[in-house]
């Protein structure tokens, strides 16, 4: 196994079992479903906070909360995400949604549950207090209309619009959807260590827009098997994506374009930012 697997699956690891060590105690349909939706997935975004604290001098232990607040509140995006009323999803991660493994009461309360522990779990990180302010505001600017939600919103209105959206559009709908959380990830150890997150902060929307270009590229080549979701989604519903609007080889070539700029900001960090780089690379060479 490489470095950077390895390194995904300890961090998928380690979130994991903070967030169940926070769920102890409690018992009942809630609590199962918010385990359920927390497992398996693939921990770029707790890896990312682990990382990023790794190169600014933040240990592991410190960082952990963060790591599992990150996959706890994308945990819950994606359980909201999957439901009938908005993308009404049957597979996520190769398995039932929470919606068709329970039903959509417990699907809407298991995300607001991890939603909340989300928050719960930041207060808990191992910095100063001002640090520890910063990751909390950070996260529910991230999270919330200015980040993950807004481009939500915006995803489902422009499913209904009368003109596709332009690629200026998408972008900007992909930097609150997918992007914001990635970018606070990625600056969350800089910001732990009251540190300068500029360059982590660049990486992390270059990367971002990568990764959702990637998604775009797989709705079109992948298999739902492979992906672990339902594919041809936004081709059957006429919804315009960078594969639409670049075609399948300029999506690929702008995708490797962001990749390699995210790679160049990390100059400051010499080798030491090696694990970084190949997250770049593996944002957009990944199947699922």
């Amino acid at each position: 196994m490489g470095l950077l697997a390895r390194a995904l699956q300890d961090a998928s690891a380690l979130a994991t079992q903070r967030i169940a060590a926070a769920l102890e105690g409690t018992e009942g349909s809630v609590r199962d479903a918010m385990l359920y939706a927390t497992t398996g997935g693939k921990g770029l975004r707790a890896f990312l906070v682990l990382e990023s604290a790794r190169l600014h001098g933040v240990n592991a232990q410190d960082a952990a909360p963060a790591a599992a607040a990150i996959e706890a509140l994308h945990a819950y995006s994606l359980m909201h995400d999957d439901l009938p009323c908005m993308d009404d999803d049957d597979l996520r991660r190769g398995q039932p949604t929470v919606h068709r493994k329970w039903d959509e009461a417990t699907a809407v309360l298991a995300g607001d549950a991890l939603q909340t522990l989300a928050f719960e779990l930041v207060a808990q990180s191992g910095c100063a207090d001002a640090a520890r302010l910063t990751l909390v505001r950070g996260l529910a600017s991230a999270s919330g209309v200015r980040g993950m939600v807004g481009g939500q919103a915006l995803d489902i209105a422009a499913e209904t619009a009368h003109e596709p959206l332009n690629l200026a559009e998408i972008t900007r709908l992909q930097a609150g959807k997918t992007g914001a959380l990635i970018e606070w990830a990625a600056t969350a150890g800089p910001h732990m260590a009251q540190a300068d997150a500029t360059a982590l902060g660049l990486y992390a929307r270059d990367l971002g827009l990568a990764f959702q270009i990637a998604d775009d590229i797989l709705d079109v080549e992948g298999d739902a098997a492979t992906v672990g979701k339902a594919v041809g989604k936004d081709a059957n519903a006429g919804k315009a994506t960078f594969v639409s609007l670049l075609g399948l080889d300029g999506a690929k070539a702008r995708a490797q374009t962001l990749v390699t700029s995210a790679c160049d900001v990390l100059s400051v960090y010499g080798t030491q930012a090696d694990t970084l780089r190949e997250a770049a690379q593996f944002v957009v060479a990944r199947k699922s």
